[in-house]
């Protein structure tokens, strides 16, 4: 799926593929002139979706931690709100973590009739050797989804102690067997420092030996590591905060950056994002501050899932404002 404007990935890059696309787009049920908050904007798939609905008149709110795909989130969007002169498309991108978006939009004025938070990441970064994200390609060992940011994984898997290594490992990848890794790569980095994701992903692989279905030894670790670098759950965490207090105030009738009405989708990837993702929305309906879009989780269909192995995790949740 392609945005107008927005020309496909050549060479090393590949086409984005805004996961569960359809599904975003039923569940935000974008009308004409309506403001559209993406937390998680990467290369601007879902918002363009969103843009060619609420047209000339939306406002399209992008924030990315991410400023290469910030940037081109940016024209692509702005081609597909306002293709006869994206000059004067009123999208507005932010860099840096959701967190300070609520600040940001009563600067700018706005109150949110739509919020997306897609808790996956785009192909530049997956499929980037450089960011060191895959097992798949060989690359340095760095992880950071924002390239400013200081710790790096090179720097967890050689200094921390084997204890906390295996912690890191067992918290956020649930790997049984982190223990045994967290020994072997303690084992490995005293002969000889680990830097690349090529030499993390066999030293994994000789600690869980054997086949483990589909799915490769070292994704946990690599998934863990990944979390701990970005804080991806102290992260999500913290817009969960955001969003409830939000809900509140609109519910309330006080200003809020949320708009009463107002329609709010996040997809999670894995049990670690899924579960305070549903754990919040069940306390947001308790308390009376919206109603659930729906009773289960919205997962991708098998056409879905053949075209885009990424979106065979994916979970959407949604809540509406009261």
């Amino acid at each position: 799926m392609s945005c107008p404007g927005y020309p496909p990935l050549m060479g090393s890059e590949l086409t984005h593929i805004p996961v569960l696309a359809d599904e975003v787009v039923t569940m935000l049920d974008p009308q004409e002139g309506q403001v559209f908050v993406d937390c998680t904007a990467g290369l601007g798939g879902h918002a363009c979706l969103i843009a060619q609905k609420i047209g000339p008149s939306g406002t399209i709110v992008l924030n990315d931690m991410d400023q290469g795909n910030l940037d081109r989130a940016k024209a692509s969007v702005a081609n597909a709100l306002c293709p006869q002169s994206p000059g004067e498309a009123r999208v507005h991108a932010i860099r840096g973590n959701f967190a300070e978006l609520p600040g940001k939009l009563r600067e700018l004025g706005l109150s949110a009739d739509m919020v997306l938070a897609d808790l996956g990441f785009a192909s530049t970064q997956v499929d980037d050797p450089q960011r060191g994200l895959s097992f798949r390609f060989s690359g340095p060992l760095d992880m950071r989804l924002d390239p400013s940011m200081p710790i790096t994984a090179e720097e967890l898997v050689n200094t921390l102690s084997e204890r906390d290594l295996a912690d890191i490992i067992f918290r956020y990848g649930e790997e049984k067997a982190s223990r045994r890794i967290a020994s072997k790569l303690v084992a490995a980095r005293e002969v000889e420092p680990i830097t690349t994701t090529d030499r993390l992903a066999e030293i994994v692989r000789s600690a869980v030996p054997g086949p483990r279905g589909s799915i490769n030894p070292a994704t946990k670790t690599f998934q863990a590591l990944r979390i701990a670098v970005n804080d991806e759950l102290g992260s999500l965490d913290a817009l969960l905060r955001l969003l409830g207090i939000a809900l509140k105030k609109s519910a309330q009738g006080q200003p809020s950056w949320v708009a009463s009405g107002a329609r709010v989708g996040i997809i999670s990837f894995h049990s670690l994002e899924d579960r305070p993702v549903k754990r919040a929305m069940s306390e947001w309906s308790g308390a009376g501050w919206g109603e659930a879009i729906s009773r289960k989780p919205i997962e991708a269909k098998d056409a879905e899932i053949v075209s885009n192995p990424r979106a065979r995790s994916a979970k959407l949740r949604g809540i509406r404002a009261n």
